[in-house]
């Protein structure tokens, strides 16, 4: 169930409730993926983000090349469902970073307002999903739920607009959608030739079985 977007109380805590909230958080932890406190009291730990991307992205096709590399050298794919990231941050990372780091680390081009996080979590027996503003912070967010993921999780989506806004896309964008539809029309245009094509040849050898002199 999606819910509207909500802001998430950031209560403050002490130094001492936040290395007692971490020592709990350590002692739970099944994946060794623990939280530190450092000296000035910033903490650091990991979050996993869930993939959840309808539209296909556009991902720099080299390491080396920039945000304003040429079209040739990116390529526009779907990037498989339910793929799942995790990332180390600190609590001073907000959304609005966590989404840009994620979007680094797997080379995408894409403009990062283009895409919002969402927080999952679990509430009288029911699952709820809503959008985070871009300044929470999910470390902390993360702390105060656990290192349960049943109870919290995250997820990366395109924002919710209704229609797409397509003139948030540049033109190699654009013109990597239209190759993709055009090879997904061409594969289910053959896949219906090949379906018929069988159907007209079980047709075919039926006919001579009845016409066939007997």
């Amino acid at each position: 169930k999606d819910v509207q977007k909500e802001r998430e109380p950031h209560v403050y805590l002490s130094k001492e409730e936040v290395k007692e909230k971490i020592q709990n958080y350590n002692s739970s932890v099944t994946d060794k993926l623990k939280m530190t406190l450092n000296a000035n009291g910033i903490y650091t730990g990991f979050i996993k983000v869930q993939m959840e991307l309808c539209r296909p992205i556009t991902v720099q096709s080299s390491q080396r090349q920039g945000r304003c590399a040429p079209s040739s050298q990116e390529t526009a794919f779907y990037l498989p469902d339910g793929c799942v990231n995790t990332l180390h941050i600190s609590s001073t990372n907000t959304v609005r970073e966590v989404i840009e780091a994620l979007l680094k680390k797997f080379f995408v081009a894409d403009n990062p307002a283009k895409f919002a996080l969402y927080k999952r979590c679990h509430k009288e027996d029911q699952v709820y999903t809503c959008k985070l503003s871009d300044r929470e912070h999910p470390l902390y967010l993360r702390l105060v739920a656990g290192p349960k993921t049943e109870m919290l999780s995250f997820v990366l989506r395109e924002h919710e607009t209704g229609e797409v806004m397509w003139e948030a896309f540049s033109i190699p964008e654009l013109q990597n959608f239209l190759r993709i539809l055009d090879k997904e029309e061409s594969d289910q245009l053959q896949l219906l030739k090949n379906r018929y094509a069988a159907y007209r040849g079980k047709l075919e050898e039926a006919l001579r079985g009845v016409l066939k002199p007997g």
